[in-house]
Formats: structure tokens, sequence, C-alpha cells
């Protein structure tokens, strides 16, 4: 899947889509099989939503009582793009399958700062020359 053209990207960058679960389970054997398969959902849903441009999927190994159990990072070519995900019937049947499998839902959608992005590749790039 190459890069969006400039046309269909978001005006400042493109958008960041982060959520985070806690999980249910009455043990740390539970929690892992529901953390299992709310990765692999997640991660079946790579290549079929138009718009998608990266999908990340990460279960917490801290076990601290302050973190959540799954995290999920997303990027997306545009706010519309996003929206298109959220109303995708892959995503909707995933998340019917999810259901009473999560107990806390946290989530952040922005707009990366497209000059922060090229600031800090121009740093990258000239620290390693």
């Amino acid at each position: 899947m190459g890069l969006p053209s400039i046309e269909n990207r978001t005006v400042g960058g493109c958008i960041k889509h982060i959520v985070m679960w806690n999980v249910a389970g009455t043990n740390a054997t539970e929690k892992d099989q529901v953390a299992a398969a709310i990765k692999s959902g997640f991660e079946g849903l790579r290549d079929l939503i138009p718009g998608l441009l990266h999908l990340e999927i990460g279960v917490d190994f801290s076990r601290v009582s302050y973190a959540c159990d799954v995290v999920l990072y997303s990027e997306f070519t545009s706010k519309e793009a996003l929206a298109a995900y959220a109303a995708h019937p892959a995503h909707l049947k995933l998340r019917d399958e999810l259901e009473g499998m999560r107990i806390a839902r946290h989530q952040v959608d922005y707009v990366q700062d497209a000059e922060a992005v090229a600031s800090s590749s121009g740093r990258a790039f000239s620290s390693a020359v």
C-alpha cells in the first residue's frame, strides 16, 4: 500500500487514532487470552480499510495497576478515512465479536503536526550525517 496522494491527505498531516482497553478476565491467563483475541482481530483488518496507512496493536507486559492491557495505534489519510473505518463492515463485525471482552476504553484522535515531523526528520538526518 503506497502513500496517499496529497489531495487525499488532511492538511497538516495524517490522522492518528489511538485506543487503549482494559480487558475482562479474573486472572492473568484469562486476560492474556482476551488480549490475544483483540490483537488477532485488529491485525485482521490490515489491508481491508481504505485510507488506513498503519495499524499496530500491542499488549502491555508491565502489569502495573494503572496500565491499560491493550493499545491500538493507527494512522489514516484523513478524518473521512477514519470515519469510514469506524463504519466499515469488517470493523463493525470485529467490534461486535469483542463485545464484553473489554471493560474500559480510552481513545485519542488527532492530526499529526506536519511541521514537527519535518523538523524532527531534519534533526535525525543532520545527526546521522
